[in-house]
């Protein structure tokens, strides 16, 4: 069990901020991280990972600063997204060498379990240099769990990957959180996202947006209507009962999906007089769907906020 804290933390290059005063905390489970190209991701994570001094501020895990600290690094495990391989190593070469690195006993076994866990076996031993972006990404993820860390960072992890791998991917970070292991990854496919991570963290033009469950977020967002596709046995007598009350700011008959689509202004009021409306006018109501508590849709507003 580790947790990362990040205090109150800025990173700029010459002139150019890239990551302004941000403060999270990420725990034990499956982080997202979200933002747009140029956000800062690549910032914290190599600041959590310990590569990269803040600075200004602190990034610790479990009480002690992560820069400098070789005990630090021994507990944590890092996918870059960049490619920087040794091309002339096989894949075998590459992670066996990070085991040796990090002083374990059995570096040969640590490389073998590494290697499966990620189904690398059967091309560990061809050139590195050979191996196709999603096989890269692979072998990097080997190399980041031969030491078994309590804390996986992953910068883009599922760039190159085909879906069959994609699915064993997400699969392997499930059980890893599951167990009880810190694992925070960022992904420009929100989708992927929206399946494996229950908690999320935005950056955006290098601030700390949002923090939390993408549907907790979502409703938090009161200036913004919420949008609902609404079957019932009578939509007409529905929409009629519906626009007079205030909580309801408009709403459009779909005809293609035989559907009410709703625009709530107040979403504890609507969700409250919904139900009560139908019942007292004896319609009955088939599915109630949210139409933007994607988290497509929350990155969206928070990303033009």
């Amino acid at each position: 069990m580790a947790t990362i804290t990040i205090d109150k933390v800025s990173r700029w290059f010459g002139n150019v901020v890239a990551v302004n005063d941000v403060s999270m905390a990420i725990s034990p489970g499956i982080t997202g991280l979200l933002g747009p190209n140029g956000a800062g991701k690549s910032t914290l994570i190599h600041m959590m990972s310990g590569f990269l001094a803040p600075s200004t501020g602190a990034v610790i895990l479990d009480g002690a600063p992560i820069w400098r600290n070789q005990e630090a690094y021994r507990r944590i495990g890092l996918v870059p997204e960049r490619e920087s391989m040794y091309d002339y190593l096989t894949g075998w070469e590459f992670v066996l060498a990070n085991a040796e690195l990090h002083g374990l006993a059995q570096p040969g076994a640590a490389a073998s379990k590494a290697l499966a866990l990620v189904e690398m076996e059967y091309a560990k031993e061809r050139r590195t240099g050979t191996y196709s972006k999603g096989m890269k990404q692979r072998v990097k993820m080997a190399s980041a769990l031969v030491h078994d860390p309590a804390v996986l960072l992953l910068d883009e992890p599922f760039n190159g990957m085909d879906p069959r791998q994609r699915l064993q991917l997400m699969d392997l970070l499930r059980r890893f959180g599951s167990d009880g292991r810190t694992v925070l990854f960022s992904s420009h496919i929100l989708e992927e996202v929206e399946q494996l991570a229950r908690h999320i963290e935005v950056v955006v033009a290098g601030r700390h947006a949002a923090s939390g469950d993408f549907r907790r977020i979502r409703r938090l967002m009161t200036d913004r209507p919420h949008r609902y596709l609404v079957r019932s046995s009578d939509d007409r007598r529905l929409a009629a009962a519906l626009i007079a009350d205030p909580s309801t700011a408009g709403i459009e008959l779909d005809r293609q999906e035989q559907a009410l689509r709703i625009q709530a202004v107040n979403f504890q009021g609507f969700t409250t007089l919904l139900p009560q409306v139908a019942r007292r006018a004896g319609i009955r109501l088939f599915t109630v769907t949210p139409a933007d508590e994607s988290l497509e849709s929350v990155f969206s507003y928070l990303v033009s906020a």
